[in-house]
């Protein structure tokens, strides 16, 4: 009896101890977050990011978003992707416009990993171990983007359309932050300062206008007359002629 019991109670805790690895290797990816599981060859077929083509996957990466993956052991080794928006700060100094004229632009950026699994994997091969790495690689793609954008523009231009030319800036960076996987939200760019007194002098031909044209429009006809060419006192004079 003593050795049944012993083989029982042994079948139970091993089974326990099975159950246990299982439930301990059973992953869940949160909202924003994906997993990257690899050491096994794929079968899918697979679109490079870059290039468009079509092939089968051979690098054993498995992609896994919001759901449930099971990893065996020793044999297969899970990473995961922070998906979450990341808000980048991106600033340029002397950049020269169209018209010769030196900026400083501050901006900012959301960037995050693309949605789905080309993205993933790109962005996986290049920041899975460095994802600090995200947040350089997009200031260096925007700051190139922008003095590109400021070299075609002159100052005036971006000042009166900030909306088109961020919208300029994010398109030229579209193709840099796709290949490797990532997605531009939004851009938008928050100070601009030119050299010298550039931007002081700009607004001075309209204030020197404004100057010229108030006296003009305060002697328009219409205006109420004022008191000393009103009042009753020469009023009367008027009337009766000269005070005796």
């Amino acid at each position: 009896m003593d050795v049944v019991l012993s083989l029982v109670v042994g079948g139970v805790v091993l089974l326990l101890l099975v159950a246990l690895l299982i439930v301990s290797r059973v992953k869940v990816a949160g909202p924003n977050e994906a997993f990257i599981i690899t050491g096994r060859k794929g079968k899918g077929p697979v679109r490079n990011p870059e290039t468009g083509e079509v092939s089968t996957d051979l690098s054993g990466q498995k992609v896994v978003m919001g759901a449930s993956v099971f990893v065996l052991p020793f044999v297969q080794k899970l990473g995961s992707l922070d998906l979450s928006s990341r808000r980048i700060p991106v600033g340029i100094r002397g950049a020269v416009s169209a018209q010769g004229i030196k900026c400083d632009l501050e901006g900012v950026a959301i960037v995050k990993v693309g949605g789905n699994e080309d993205a993933i994997r790109a962005s996986a091969q290049r920041f899975m171990n460095q994802q600090q790495g995200i947040d350089t690689f997009t200031q260096e793609v925007l700051a190139g983007s922008l003095r590109a954008i400021v070299g075609r523009l002159t100052v005036d231009e971006i000042i009166k359309d900030r909306a088109a030319f961020a919208s300029a800036v994010a398109e030229e960076a579209e193709t840099s932050l796709t290949n490797q996987g990532l997605a531009l939200d939004t851009f938008q760019l928050q100070d601009i300062q030119a050299e010298g007194s550039y931007l002081a002098d700009l607004g001075r031909p309209e204030a020197a206008r404004v100057e010229k044209e108030a006296p003009i429009a305060e002697a328009r006809p219409g205006r109420p007359p004022s008191r000393s060419a009103c009042s009753p006192r020469s009023r009367s004079r008027s009337a009766s002629g000269p005070w005796t």
